[in-house]
């Protein structure tokens, strides 16, 4: 591989979308591939002597690539799973799907080298368009509405960011991208803004409602890079923010309750992203050495192993066409090789040692409880346990043994397969190794920030939890009081804004529209045109008045006096006077300037 130090990668993965959307359909697969491997490369080759890359816009100094160990470490995971959404994708040799993940991941990247908050905005904003093009890429009717309310809620959000970016911008002076704080308008504007886009209670039912619509290999992508570039900004910009630890302790344990009651497996899925989300959101609340370095190992291992298990039931959807635990069952024997990576997935998600998840989790679970938020900590082992449930027995077992659906495909395509076991193999290679990998990239390597995964404790804490969790959902299967896997539609917080959204738009309606149509009649149908009359007839109905004195004295009848007036006014609003009753009111004119 060729020496990229330096080259900021976002430049190879724009410059590789285009170039992807003109190649010929033969090479156009190896040349995403090839693009994905420099972009990683590039990533690879960061060091912090590489840039800053700056430039003046205005009266702004921007700063297109900052490295330092937090942007490294994004930037490292962001890369590398571009390589393997792309591999995983290989066999359609979609020219969409290629752009949009690759336009997708370089906007990640961009987020994560910003070294200014301008800077941030263009990449967050461009975000957006790459997780629109990973939903239209499945081309069906779902999949469209969804690309529409995604756009519809991220412009919102980006509109509230680049608010609070103005303000804050105005009342510092300052385009930082660092530590701003709760401190002003400004700064909850923004505080709201990265709250969009992370998924927050309220704020997150975007991510359920999209996700499960998207391509197969476009969740992979979508799974990977929104939120965890929001939690990394949320880990510069508000490190510490207590009213985060409350924020992701919601996150991780709300979500369960859905999850498990949820039939599409990849809404299931979706469900539990957000869950682990709200690990990090509380590591980033806390805001201690160890919490934030919890943070950024368990968005690095959370991506690997999530990747993995939408893959796995990307395979299985890409095989069987379904995803729903009620239509499918039994598929070890048809997919042997995809159970086996999706249980490493699910062992990963679930914490168990020897996997990625078991030496991240517990660095923000051991954080919580050394800075005495006793009630987190509890909340976030009840999290614990309810994510084996929905995602580490729940997923394989449905998917893969459960009743016999009858279904007998093919295995996955040969470059999912490989796509699914360099997943796997990270997932188990990170988990075994950590101090050899993971932890030497994250940002604190002070001795209080130190964390050792592997002690007997912490094991056989995490063997009982996860040991009497089986147990517990294999007693509620066979009590048949385990919640059945029925079709159904789960009311999440949209209905708020659905139901919500109605019932303004109908007050909004009758108000507004109501009040228009009110002044409508009153203005424009009665007193505009009355007064539009008023100043067209009122000259001629004048002269008439006057005229009419001057006809009595003239020995005129009323029937002649009726008829002149009749010709009068005709003749005063054509402007047509005879040459006598012109002389006369000329003279009264000036009689009348006169005077006065």
């Amino acid at each position: 591989m060729p020496d990229l130090g330096g080259i900021h990668p976002s430049l190879i993965y724009f410059a590789g979308a285009l170039l992807v959307a003109l190649a010929p359909a033969k090479p156009r697969k190896w040349v995403a591939l090839g693009v994905a491997v420099l972009g990683f490369g590039a990533a690879l080759g960061l060091s912090e002597s590489a840039g800053p890359y700056t430039a003046r816009l205005l009266n702004f100094d921007l700063v297109l690539m900052r490295v330092d160990a937090w942007s490294a470490i994004f930037a490292n995971i962001f890369c590398l799973l571009s390589v393997i959404g792309v591999l995983y994708i290989l066999h359609e040799n979609s020219r969409l799907q290629f752009s949009a993940g690759l336009l997708y991941a370089g906007a990640a990247v961009g987020v994560a080298l910003s070294g200014d908050l301008i800077t941030l905005f263009v990449f967050w904003e461009i975000l957006t368009l790459g997780a629109v093009m990973c939903l239209i890429t499945r081309r069906t009717v779902a999949s469209g509405r969804a690309a529409c309310r995604y756009f519809v809620i991220h412009a919102l959000g980006g509109v509230i960011l680049m608010a609070g970016i103005v303000l804050h911008v105005a009342e510092t002076g300052s385009t930082a991208f660092s530590d701003i704080g709760l401190s002003g308008l400004g700064s909850y504007l923004i505080f709201i803004g990265i709250g969009v886009n992370c998924a927050w209670p309220v704020l997150g039912a975007w991510l359920t409602d999209t996700y499960p619509e998207a391509s197969i290999g476009g969740v992979v992508f979508m799974a990977t890079y929104t939120t965890k570039t929001a939690v990394y900004v949320l880990a510069r910009t508000f490190p510490g923010e207590e009213t985060l630890v409350w924020v992701g302790m919601a996150m991780a344990t709300i979500p369960i309750f859905y999850a498990v009651i949820e039939n599409d497996l990849r809404r299931v899925l979706a469900y539990s992203l957000i869950n682990q989300v709200g690990f990090m959101v509380v590591g980033v609340g806390l805001g201690t050495g160890l919490s934030l370095n919890g943070t950024a190992a368990h968005a690095y291992c959370h991506i690997l192993y999530k990747a993995l298990l939408f893959m796995s039931i990307g395979a299985v959807m890409f095989r069987t066409g379904k995803s729903k635990a009620t239509e499918l069952g039994g598929l070890y024997r048809s997919m042997p090789l995809t159970c086996i990576f999706c249980c490493i997935g699910a062992a990963s998600i679930s914490a168990f040692p020897l996997f990625s998840g078991f030496v991240s989790k517990s660095m923000i679970m051991s954080a919580a409880a050394k800075e005495g938020f006793v009630v987190v900590w509890m909340a976030l082992l009840f999290a614990s346990a309810g994510v084996f449930h929905h995602a580490g027995i729940k997923i394989p077992f449905f998917a893969f043994f459960s009743h016999d659906s009858g279904i007998r495909c093919k295995e996955a395509p040969r470059n999912m397969l490989i796509a699914m076991g360099i997943a796997a193999f990270l997932c188990i290679f990170v988990g075994s190794f950590p101090n050899a990998f993971l932890y030497g990239m994250l940002p604190d390597q002070s001795p209080k920030a130190a964390y050792e995964p592997y002690t007997v404790g912490h094991v056989t804490d995490q063997l009982s939890l996860l040991l009497f969790s089986a147990l517990a959902f294999t007693l509620l299967m066979r009590a048949g009081l385990y919640p059945a896997e029925i079709r159904s539609v789960n009311l999440d917080f949209d209905w708020l804004y659905r139901k919500g959204g109605r019932a303004f738009y109908g007050v909004t309606d009758r108000v507004l529209n109501g009040t228009n149509r009110l002044v409508h009649a009153v203005f424009v149908r009665g007193f505009i045109p009355s007064l539009s009359r008023f100043f067209t007839e009122a000259p001629a109905r004048l002269l008439c008045w006057m005229m009419v004195p001057v006809w009595v004295g003239s020995g005129l009848t009323p029937e002649q006096i009726a008829s002149k007036r009749e010709v009068m006014y005709v003749r005063a609003q054509r402007g047509v006077f005879p040459v006598g009753v012109t002389v006369c009111l000329a003279v009264l004119l000036l009689a009348f300037l006169f005077l006065f």
